[in-house]
C-alpha cells in the first residue's frame, strides 16, 4: 500500500487528474452535431452512408464519410450517459494521449510533467468533443511504440492492427505512416553514415520496412476503400477552407491562447543552442515536417506538441544538469514514511474531488454552453413555425440544424467542407459578405428563408429590400424570408 500511495504515483495520479480536468470543457464544436446525427442515423438503419443525406446543395452526391467508427462511439457515449458521457469520454481520450506523452519524456517525472502540462496549455485550443481526438491518441500511441521499440523491437507490430482501427476512426492515419517513414529513414541514414552500423540495424530496417509495407496495405480495410488514399491530401488543398475554416488558418501569436505554442518555439531554438544536448535525427526529421504543419493550421498544433515536448523536455534536463541543478531531480528510492503516505492520500483525495466537483460543473452547464455557440432559440422557433425552404444557414451552423430539423429541413452547407468543394463555399462568402454576385446563390438555389448573426452583411442588405421580411430575430440570430 504504502508503494501504491508513493509521491511519484501519487504525482503521476495528480497529473492524470489535471490533464482530464483540463479536457473536460462543454460541447461547442460546430461539427459534433452531424457526427451524432450520423451515429445515431447508422445505428438506426444498420447502415453506412455513402452519399449526402442532410443538404440541398450536394444531396445524393458520394460522401466520403471517413469518420464513421468515431459517430458511432460519439453518439453510443451520448445514447448512454448524454452529454455528460460525451465530455467525460473525450476529456478520457485527450487526457490519455497526453499521459502517452509524459511516459515519452526523457527527463526526470517532475519535469517531464511540467513540459506535458505546458504542451497540453498550447494545445487546449484545439481541444473539444470531435473525432480528431482519436488521431491524437493514436499519434501519441505510435510515437510510443517507435521509441520504444528500441529496447523492445516486437512492439511495432502492434501498429499495423492500429492502423486498421485509425482508418476506420478518422483520415489522420498519413501521420502514422508518416511517423514510420521517418523512423526507417532515420534509422537507415544512421545505419549508412556509421562503419559497422548497417549490419547490425539490417534486421530492425527490415521490420520496420514490413510494418510500414503492412500498414500501408491495410489502409484500404474501410468502407470507402481506395479512396481513402487520396482523400486526406485533397482535404489539405482545399484553399476555400484555410480561407473561411478557423481551425486552418495560421495561429495568430498576437492572439494570447497561441503564446505558449510562441514561446515553445522560441525554448527549442535557445535550448538547442545553449544545451550540450543534441536531439536525434528522428526528432529533427519530425520537428521539420510538425512546425511547418502547425504554423500553417491551428488544428496540427497537438501533432507538433506530441513531437516537441520530449524535445524540450530532454535539451532542459541536459541545461540543468550543465548548470549544476540535477541533484534537485534525483529520483528517491526510499519508501514513504506514515507522514508521506497520509500527505500523499490527502492530496490525492483533494484533486479527486476538485476534478470531480470541476467536471460536473462542465456538464451542468452545457445548456448554457450550448445557447452560447448555437442558435438555440432560433432553431425552435423554426420547429415550431415551419417557414419555406430552402433555408440559407450559416456554415458553423448547418451541423446544430442537422442534429435538430432534419429531415424537415436540409441544410445549405454544414461543416463537411469537402463534399460543398471552394465553389460552393466562395459563393456562401461571397453571398455573406455582400461581394460580386453576391445574388446569384440566392437565385440559383432559389433561396426562400435566412437565419444568420445579426451582423450578417447579407441581413443588414436584404431587410432594406421590400421583398424581404423579418419573422424573428434574437441577439444570436436573424430569420428572414422572401414575401410570397
Amino acid at each position: 500500500m504504502t508503494e501504491i500511495l508513493s509521491t511519484r504515483r501519487v504525482f503521476v495520479a495528480v497529473l492524470a487528474l489535471g490533464l482530464f480536468t483540463m479536457a473536460a470543457r462543454g460541447i461547442a464544436d460546430p461539427d459534433v452535431w452531424w457526427h451524432l446525427r450520423t451515429g445515431q442515423l447508422m445505428l438506426q438503419n444498420h447502415s453506412l452512408f455513402h452519399s449526402d443525406p442532410y443538404s440541398f446543395t450536394r444531396f445524393g452526391q458520394p460522401w466520403v464519410n471517413h469518420e464513421w467508427l468515431s459517430q458511432i462511439l460519439l453518439f453510443g457515449f451520448y445514447r448512454a450517459a448524454g452529454f455528460g458521457g460525451l465530455i467525460v469520454a473525450s476529456a478520457i481520450v485527450i487526457a490519455a494521449a497526453f499521459l502517452l506523452l509524459f511516459m515519452r519524456c526523457p527527463g526526470r517525472p517532475y519535469l517531464a510533467a511540467l513540459m506535458t502540462l505546458w504542451g497540453a496549455v498550447a494545445s487546449a485550443p484545439s481541444w473539444g468533443v470531435r473525432p480528431q481526438i482519436f488521431s491524437l491518441l493514436l499519434a501519441s500511441t505510435f510515437l510510443v511504440l517507435l521509441e520504444a521499440s528500441d529496447q523492445r523491437p516486437n512492439l511495432v507490430w502492434w501498429t499495423p492492427p492500429l492502423m486498421l482501427l485509425w482508418v476506420n476512426l478518422h483520415a489522420g492515419y498519413p501521420l502514422g505512416l508518416a511517423f514510420l517513414a521517418i523512423f526507417l529513414l532515420s534509422k537507415a541514414l544512421e545505419a549508412a553514415v556509421r562503419p559497422g552500423l548497417w549490419l547490425q540495424s539490417l534486421p530492425g530496417l527490415k521490420r520496420l520496412l514490413f510494418v510500414f509495407a503492412a500498414c500501408l496495405v491495410l489502409v484500404p480495410l474501410n468502407p470507402n476503400g481506395l479512396r481513402i488514399y487520396s482523400y486526406p491530401f485533397e482535404t489539405l488543398r482545399s484553399a476555400a477552407m484555410h480561407r473561411f475554416i478557423q481551425e486552418w488558418f495560421s495561429p495568430n501569436f498576437h492572439d494570447p491562447m497561441y503564446v505558449p505554442l510562441l514561446v515553445m518555439l522560441l525554448a527549442l531554438l535557445a535550448g538547442m543552442a545553449v544545451s550540450p544536448q543534441r536531439p536525434q535525427l528522428r526528432n529533427l526529421a519530425l520537428l521539420l515536417v510538425t512546425i511547418p504543419a502547425a504554423l500553417r493550421s491551428i488544428r496540427h498544433i497537438p501533432i507538433l506538441v506530441l513531437v516537441l515536448v520530449p524535445v524540450l523536455a530532454d535539451l532542459a534536463e541536459a541545461c540543468l544538469w550543465q548548470w549544476g541543478a540535477g541533484r534537485f531531480l534525483e529520483r528517491g528510492s526510499r519508501e514513504p514514511g506514515r507522514q508521506v503516505v497520509v500527505v500523499n492520500v490527502l492530496v490525492l483525495v483533494a484533486f479527486t474531488v476538485f476534478t470531480v466537483v470541476r467536471v460536473r460543473q462542465v456538464v451542468t452547464r452545457q445548456g448554457q454552453t450550448e445557447a452560447q455557440h448555437f442558435p438555440v432559440a432560433a432553431v425552435a422557433f423554426l420547429d415550431q413555425n415551419h417557414p419555406p425552404g430552402p433555408i440559407l444557414n450559416h456554415y458553423n451552423w448547418g451541423g446544430y440544424f442537422i442534429w435538430k430539423l432534419y429531415p424537415q429541413y436540409r441544410v445549405f452547407m454544414d461543416g463537411r467542407a469537402d463534399i460543398y468543394g471552394d465553389r460552393l463555399m466562395d459563393e456562401f462568402a461571397a453571398s455573406y459578405y455582400l461581394t460580386d454576385g453576391w445574388k446569384a446563390p440566392l437565385q440559383e438555389w432559389r433561396i426562400r428563408t435566412l437565419m444568420l448573426p445579426p451582423d450578417a452583411p447579407l441581413i443588414s442588405a436584404l431587410q432594406s429590400q421590400p421583398d424581404w421580411k423579418k419573422i424573428y430575430g434574437d441577439s444570436e440570430a436573424i430569420i428572414l424570408t422572401r414575401r410570397q
